[in-house]
């Protein structure tokens, strides 16, 4: 789940479905709640710790950190030296992934095939809308760090992503985290980053509690919405892509091709998708993509076995 959080397009949220814990961390954040103060004074760490499923969520941000790093320090080089190779090996994994999730459902009737449908056009327009600038106040930091942190329960939606479609990832990430905070320790950036995380922690347990009762009540329709998002997203991660437009540090948008390609600091906004043999971006690699590809795929189902799923 960490290295997929590095990878703009790619969710966390799906690689905790396919290896069998997506509900698991759906009930553990449920249980963060004002009754683990009476847990707490009745039980106990012991019994406040079995209550959030504390074994598990350590475990998982553990694993989380860990990815994350490995995210930034190889993915992140191979997705800027060799993009269709990474982009090709989560295409493949996003195509497994609504495979499984579909699977499940054992009947498929007209209310599921329309759902997945409605899901597949949602996310599809998701990665097609065009970035809009919002305002910088604090309630609207709310709402955004809200919105991007449904990215990690929602599978085949990425929060970086979301975060650049509401025109505040480089106010959030550039601006605020690394400049105003790591760089300056400026008071007004770190009220901002706190208002930010508040919002992430409200919309992380409100659409965790959505999900939950979705499951236990309408599970099947809930499996083919998410089974739709995850084919819709997949316009995002297509393998031959060439950016038409990007923003600089500086917020700048830039539409030079040349430009873009040859600035890897650059946020891409905007892309072209292009067959293997019309590929203007470079190498297209293509027999490594489709290895990768094909590797993605498989993988799914063995992390499927690892996870103890039928």
């Amino acid at each position: 789940m960490g290295i997929a959080e590095v990878i703009p397009g790619v969710s966390g949220g799906t690689i905790a479905f396919i290896t069998g814990i997506y509900e698991r961390l759906l009930n553990a954040i449920n249980s963060f709640s004002p009754a683990l103060f009476g847990t707490l004074k009745k039980d106990g760490f012991k019994g406040l710790w079995k209550a959030i499923d504390g074994t598990f969520l350590f475990a998982l941000i553990v694993g989380m950190v860990g990815g994350i790093l490995v995210g930034v320090i190889g993915v992140s080089y191979l997705l800027e030296e060799y993009p269709p190779l990474i982009w090709a090996f989560f295409f493949g994994l996003i195509i497994a992934s609504a495979i499984y999730i579909g699977r499940q459902i054992d009947k498929w009737s007209a209310r599921e095939i329309i759902l997945l449908i409605l899901g597949a056009v949602v996310a599809y327009m998701i990665t097609t809308v065009a970035p809009v600038e919002w305002s910088r106040s604090l309630p609207v930091v709310f709402i955004a760090g809200a919105i991007a942190i449904s990215a990690l329960i929602l599978p085949g939606i990425s929060g970086s992503f979301m975060l650049l479609l509401m025109g505040m990832y480089y106010f959030i990430v550039t601006q605020t985290l690394k400049v105003g905070v790591l760089e300056n320790q400026d008071p007004q950036a770190f009220l901002t980053m706190g208002v930010f995380a508040l919002g992430c922690l409200t919309g992380l347990l409100t659409v965790a509690r959505l999900l939950s009762w979705t499951f236990k009540n309408y599970r099947y329709p809930t499996l083919a919405v998410l089974t739709g998002f995850m084919l819709g997203s997949l316009n995002k991660i297509w393998p031959w892509r060439t950016p038409v437009e990007a923003m600089n540090e500086a917020g700048e948008i830039i539409t030079d091709s040349a430009v873009i390609l040859a600035d890897k600091e650059m946020k891409i906004l905007r892309e072209i998708k292009e067959l293997p043999w019309d590929y203007s971006s470079g190498d297209s690699l293509f027999m490594g993509a489709l290895l990768m590809l094909v590797l993605g795929f498989v993988s799914v189902f063995a992390m499927e076995r690892l996870g103890g799923k039928d």
